[in-house]
């Protein structure tokens, strides 16, 4: 892919160390010279000193033949702008960070796919890492469902039963699905079926319509996390 990073700050840095790594073509747009440098310096791609919300830089970030572009700034009014000369070009793939939240609608109403705030989202996994201690990591989705991994303890209720089994037997809350199994460091998941049995030590991917509340890692044997219900 042909990929335009704007910002080479705390967001576009390891960014563009996974897009360079990926093999992708990545130009990148940094508008302070120390930063650029870096750019330049640490990474195999081209780097542009130059403002991004000027539409003859991007032209010659090569934005007509971009598969995508991802702005980083920390500045939400730089990201817009920024987008909507994307948008004007046509380029097919367009993501930029949202730092104020009340913005979130005005990049989406251009459509633009957005990510929240990372430190916001830094702070909410940290929390949770506390809160929910079983939980090795996790998603949202909407406003309240969750994807999140969990081990099986080896005593859980869940623990040697199919799945089947612990439905039939009320283990797995309304809106609770196993969706992949990871076992015994085995390369490939397993993908369950009814019939699929669930042993003490499994990772478990889960999805959960309601989250990882205690009510559903119960069933996985994780009833420490009551301690913050």
């Amino acid at each position: 892919m042909y990929i335009i990073v704007v910002g080479a700050g705390s967001i576009g840095i390891p960014l563009i160390d996974v897009a360079t790594t990926d093999e992708n073509e990545v130009v990148v747009v940094e508008r302070n010279e120390a930063k650029a440098d870096r750019a330049a310096r640490e990474y195999d791609c081209l780097v542009l000193n130059d403002d991004a919300t000027e539409m003859a830089t991007l032209e010659d970030a090569g934005i007509d033949r971009a598969d995508a572009l991802i702005s980083t700034t920390d500045q939400d009014a730089t990201n817009i702008m920024v987008c909507l000369l994307a948008k004007e070009r046509e380029v097919p793939a367009i993501v930029s960070v949202v730092h104020n939240p009340e913005h979130m609608n005005l990049f989406r109403r251009i459509g633009v796919n957005t990510m929240e705030n990372p430190q916001s989202l830094i702070a909410e996994y940290l929390y949770r890492a506390v809160k929910r201690p079983s939980i090795k990591d996790y998603m949202r989705v909407g406003d309240t469902a969750e994807v999140f991994e969990i081990t099986v303890d080896e005593d859980a209720p869940i623990a040697n039963k199919t799945l089947i089994e612990a439905d039939e037997e009320g283990l797995l809350p309304h809106g609770v699905l196993v969706v992949a199994i990871e076992r015994n460091g085995e390369a490939d998941p397993i993908t369950p079926q009814g019939g699929t049995e669930i042993h003490g030590g499994d990772m478990l991917t889960v999805y959960s319509q309601e989250g990882a509340t205690p009510s559903v890692t119960d069933a996985f044997g994780h009833y420490e996390d009551h301690d913050f219900a």
